[in-house]
């Protein structure tokens, strides 16, 4: 072999070398990117869940109030006054969730085991078999999710 072949496989190496030190360094860098990506993304999401319960507290806030309204008249034994108060607090809480999105679950008719828990199944001779009797506690969606499912007593 001459010289020059030693010289340009040498060169050719060099570059080989040169060329995959490049690609192992974008590699290093596509990683980081992609690293600060996700931390950015997660921060992100983050700051928007603490947004949204920061409305919904600024929202609830005023129903606190309220019902430290009802309790006063409570301690001054103004039985009509708490009883308004309280009426007060019921319907501004159901208007928030409603506001937000949040339904009560029908509980007439058949029972329906994707938005009712049975807790009991009773003899009824007013009803259908399956169909709902009594109500021990609602039950709720936000959107199309079930949050808690009505508690029911079913007929038999």
């Amino acid at each position: 072999m001459t010289d020059e072949h030693v010289e340009q496989e040498a060169s050719q190496e060099q570059q080989q070398e040169d060329a995959a030190a490049e690609v192992d360094d974008r590699l290093l860098r596509l990683a980081a990117d992609f690293d600060n990506y996700k931390k950015r993304a997660a921060r992100e999401r983050a700051e928007y869940v603490a947004f949204a319960n920061e409305r919904i507290l600024k929202e609830l806030l005023p129903i606190l109030d309220d019902l430290e309204r009802a309790l006063s008249a409570a301690e001054q034994h103004e039985e009509a006054q708490l009883e308004e108060g309280v009426r007060l607090v019921h319907r501004s809480l159901a208007s928030l969730l409603e506001r937000q999105g949040v339904k009560e679950i029908a509980t007439e008719g058949k029972f329906d085991p994707h938005v009712h828990e049975a807790l009991l199944a009773q003899p009824s001779e007013e009803k259908e078999q399956g169909d709902v009797l009594d109500v021990i506690q609602k039950g709720y969606t936000l959107g199309d999710r079930v949050v808690r499912p009505a508690r029911v007593i079913v007929a038999e």
